[in-house]
């Protein structure tokens, strides 16, 4: 799968191997053929994953991952052709119009978690991009794969959230990768990792207030 095939293609294989992107000089069009392959791609790579978090229960959403794949392809382009573009926007990055499950969150991740990088270089470059309000949006709805970006996730019912055993482990683990204290100090987020942390708290993050309701 890693041959040189299309500049869609090319970015995705190379970004998820290496880590690095490739910005081409013209916007592409995804084909249907793409796009299929991409989803064939990702139902492979989720499968790896998935034996890392030893979850069978969690089968690819490709529609989700390939989504997620054109959303950051698009981003990344768009980063340096923007000539004309501005009445694209909408129709380059759509948004997925479900609501998010363990499925469709941790398929579209294995593209959505680049995401924050280039969002960030986007808000640094212009504050007031409309592109950098999509990305946002995205992220805010799929905000697994925003764990470190700032964004306003105050509506969000943690309880429900994170109701499902797979999901909320690998929730977790992001969050003290990242480090990010701005979830961790959430009461009861904090809960859940202090409960996971045991005797060894000092270990995994030392510099982690433990948060009470009345913090």
């Amino acid at each position: 799968m890693m041959e040189t095939r299309s500049p869609f293609l090319d970015t995705i294989f190379l970004l998820r191997k290496s880590g690095c992107m490739t910005v081409f000089s013209h916007l592409h069009e995804v084909s249907k053929k793409e796009e299929q392959e991409a989803g064939d791609y990702f139902e492979a790579e989720l499968e790896k994953e998935r034996l890392e978090f030893l979850s069978p229960e969690v089968p690819c959403d490709k529609d989700a991952a390939v989504w997620a794949a054109k959303v950051l392809y698009y981003s990344a382009q768009l980063y340096l052709i923007r000539e004309n573009t501005a009445k694209d926007l909408d129709k380059l990055i759509p948004k997925l119009k479900i609501t998010p499950d363990t499925s469709s969150v941790l398929s579209a991740d294995l593209s959505l978690r680049f995401l924050p990088q280039i969002t960030s270089l986007l808000h640094t470059a212009d504050p007031h991009d409309p592109l950098v309000k999509i990305l946002e949006d995205i992220l805010i709805q799929f905000h697994y794969s925003g764990i470190g970006y700032p964004l306003n996730l105050e509506k969000v019912n943690w309880e429900k959230e994170l109701k499902d055993k797979t999901y909320r482990k690998l929730y977790l683990e992001r969050i003290v990768e990242k480090k990010a204290y701005e979830l961790a100090e959430i009461p009861y987020i904090n809960h859940l990792l202090m409960a996971e942390f045991g005797l060894y708290k000092e270990t995994f993050w030392r510099e982690l207030k433990i948060i009470t309701e009345e913090n």
